[in-house]
């Protein structure tokens, strides 16, 4: 989720500091150039102002030729100084003083409309916009020279933009470093809002995933995050406290009706056993009734391992699994041998995963005591011992009929047993005790076929702690 969040918040940071940034670049340039171009009108006055006595003295006269060499020389002083081009010139494009000698006024659209623009008595206070990257821009700024109410002559001005373009670039570097360092500023306030937003979903979402792998005291705390998700922490809290009582409860009936239950069935059981010695030795009936009541023992007896394993808390320690695996094997040989079936063990013989030893022994008992028990004679039970990334698995696969994609659903559920195998001793909750025990610990039980028939019963712990210890 913060992978989807972040850039979706630093894209809207983004896409808003540069709807900020982009205006205020095209403002600074607009106000660097009206600087100079306010300037330019300054200094257009000035020599408008000389350029009316120049007007004003008529031609041919030696006063107006006197007054027109000092135009000419402060002209010719300007551009010498500034580098800016400037000339008089009349409504005939005929020039009064101009420096440099030969210059004239652009004949581009946009000097000419400067020029009209003068003539009808208006200044160039817009010109066209220098950019920085205009390397050759120029900046022509046309002022009137007005006589009695006419525009006699105009003024012009032709300034090189080097020094504009550079004050611009300056500022938009300057801006471009604010935005940059805005830029850091909302992706850290970025990342740490996603934090604050979706540690309290990172804590609800592991401990549902306790609970869901069976460690039921799995909370969540409500001290950070928005209130939205704190009523959601505590909703999930009330929710986990309730389905924890439910689930003591039932634990609890479990095993006191499996206890209660075995008073009146062991009573029941030596009233059937009194009942025997008045009838016939072999007589059928009792043998059966014999066998349903070891058969109801059993299945007490299992229930009451099963409430217990559910309620007890395992204690896992760093365990070799090979070992304990060829341990179980060893035990269970002699049987195997007397159904005639082979029992074999394969794998890395020293190899550590967190169990506990007991849980873990329990399991195993339960899975290869399945195996060997549908495995016919002259056939193989095969126990291997591996490491797979992040767990330690055992596998135990069997060469027995195996079970149909619908039973491998089913397989592991309480009092499940598959039909065509109810004939065969067992009370259905020799697996659930198993995975529960394991649970417990971290640990699970998984079922898949084991071609060309056959069952592969895979007895998977954690290599590291699970509780982080």
């Amino acid at each position: 989720m913060r992978a989807r969040l972040l850039p979706l918040l630093v894209i809207l940071m983004a896409g808003t500091l540069l709807a900020l940034g982009f205006p205020l670049a095209v403002s600074l340039a607009a106000g660097q150039q009206q600087r100079v171009v306010v300037d330019r009108i300054d200094d257009s006055a000035r020599f408008a102002a000389l350029a009316q006595f120049v007007v004003d003295a008529g031609s041919g006269s030696t006063d107006a030729d006197e007054r027109r060499m000092t135009l000419q020389l402060e002209l010719a002083r300007y551009q010498e100084l500034y580098g800016i081009r400037v000339g008089v010139f009349f409504r005939d494009d005929s020039n009064l003083a101009r420096s440099p000698g030969g210059w004239q006024i652009p004949k581009s659209k946009e000097g000419r409309q400067a020029f009209l623009e003068a003539l009808a008595g208006r200044r160039s206070h817009d010109p066209p916009q220098v950019w920085p990257w205009q390397t050759d821009g120029r900046l022509l700024v046309i002022s009137p020279v007005v006589l009695d109410g006419d525009v006699v002559a105009v003024v012009a001005t032709d300034s090189p933009t080097d020094l504009m373009r550079g004050r611009i670039l300056q500022g938009w570097l300057l801006i471009a470093g604010g935005l940059a360092a805005a830029m850091l500023v909302a992706f850290g306030a970025a990342l740490r809002l996603t934090s604050w937003v979706l540690k309290p979903v990172q804590t609800l979402d592991a401990a549902a995933h306790g609970i869901a792998t069976g460690r039921m005291n799995s909370r969540v705390a409500t001290a950070g995050g928005p209130p939205e998700l704190q009523r959601l922490a505590r909703s999930f809290n009330e929710m986990a406290d309730n389905v924890e009582e439910v689930l003591e409860q039932q634990r609890a009936f479990v095993a006191d009706a499996s206890h209660q239950l075995r008073n009146p069935l062991a009573a029941l059981l030596l009233r059937i056993e009194l009942l025997a010695l008045e009838l016939p030795e072999g007589n059928e009936e009792i043998a059966s009734v014999r066998t349903e009541g070891k058969r109801l023992t059993q299945v007490l007896d299992d229930l009451l391992d099963l409430a217990l394993a559910e309620h007890a808390s395992a204690e896992i320690s760093l365990t070799d699994i090979g070992a304990l695996a060829a341990e179980r094997v060893a035990a269970w040989r002699p049987y195997a041998e007397e159904k005639g079936v082979r029992l074999t063990e394969t794998g890395r013989t020293a190899l550590t995963g967190w169990a506990d030893p007991i849980a873990l022994s329990s399991a195993l008992d339960a899975v290869i005591d399945n195996a060997l028990k549908f495995t016919p004679a002259g056939e193989e039970v095969e126990v291997s011992v591996a490491a797979e990334g992040r767990s330690v698995r055992v596998v135990v696969a069997d060469r027995g009929p195996g079970l149909t994609e619908d039973e491998l659903l089913r397989v592991g559920d309480r009092f499940w047993r598959s039909g065509r195998h109810q004939n065969v001793k067992g009370s259905g909750l020799g697996l659930s005790i198993s995975r529960a025990l394991l649970a417990a610990g971290g640990g699970s039980l998984a079922y898949e076929t084991n071609p060309p028939h056959g069952l592969r019963v895979t007895v998977a712990v954690p290599r590291t702690d699970p509780h982080g210890a």
